[in-house]
């Protein structure tokens, strides 16, 4: 049973990432779909029985142009953010908010432009994931090129806290208040409750396409 079970998902996991290389590599050839769509004399196309018109832009085809130029790139971005493992893995979520923003506002903005105000929505996102970004850079850059590991440092203090340690100037209460380097962060900017989400929220994904590199 176990076999098969591993079997089952051996399976599942090829044939999903299967689908994710086809849909990467005809990406360039689902951008130029509206140039091989038939027009009609008002420049609208008929697709599997449906209709299609240009929504407020000149004609069918730039309709279709607009809107390839968004989804191609959105897809491959959410690919990208899936199955990355670099440390700043997070930012793509700036570019992926930008393009889905921009997607709404064809769809549900009232007016007739485009790629106007969807900027100001991404600023709350960009607030957020860039200091999130940075804070990881720093305690990569303090570990790995200062030698600075906060881990160790809590580590060490927490282990002097369960022998009872005690000094001249701070007794054993003074000591069990003073926080870490890394809480102070935390509790500043709450880094930790976003990563833990991120991290949450691409493994949860991963997890349900059975997606694991």
């Amino acid at each position: 049973m176990i076999n098969k079970s591993k079997k089952k998902k051996a399976k599942k996991k090829i044939f999903l990432e299967s689908l994710l290389v086809f849909f990467i590599a005809i990406s360039p050839f689902l951008y130029k779909t509206y140039d091989y769509l038939p027009y009609d004399s008002n420049g609208d196309v008929s697709i599997l029985g449906f209709t299609l018109d240009g929504n407020g832009f000149p004609d069918a085809s730039t309709y279709l142009w607009f809107l390839t130029s968004k989804i191609v790139p959105l897809y491959l971005l959410i690919f990208w953010f899936l199955t990355s493992r670099d440390w700043w893995y997070h930012i793509i979520i700036i570019p992926i908010a930008m393009y889905a923003f921009q997607m709404f506002e064809v769809f549900y903005d009232s007016d007739h432009y485009i790629d106007t105000d969807n900027i100001w929505w991404i600023i709350p996102i960009c607030m957020i994931t860039i200091p999130f970004v940075y804070f990881i850079r720093i305690k990569l850059y303090d570990k790995h090129v200062h030698g600075i590991d906060l881990e160790a440092m809590e580590a060490e203090l927490e282990d002097l806290k369960a022998k009872g340690y005690t000094s001249d100037k701070k007794d054993d209460s003074s000591l069990n208040e003073v926080p870490t380097l890394s809480d102070d962060l935390n509790s500043k900017l709450s880094t930790g409750s976003i990563e833990n989400f991120l991290k949450n929220l691409q493994e949860r994904v991963q997890g349900w396409l059975h997606l694991k590199f």
